[in-house]
């Protein structure tokens, strides 16, 4: 039985892993977004603490 052999479905496995690992991020990280984030003001808002009427 040709499938029990493990020798080409190993190199199998280590190729793709080498797709996965090395080539497909940076062909995923290259691509530029529309959306770049802005930096937002260094002022930070203030917020006000709840009265909570615990009675």
């Amino acid at each position: 039985m040709p499938q029990l052999n493990p020798s080409p479905w190993f190199m199998i496995l280590v190729f793709s892993w080498l797709v996965f690992l090395i080539i497909a991020p940076t062909k995923l990280m290259s691509h530029t977004f529309n959306n770049e984030p802005n930096p937002r003001s260094a002022e930070s808002s203030t917020t006000n603490p709840w009265n909570w009427p615990w009675h």
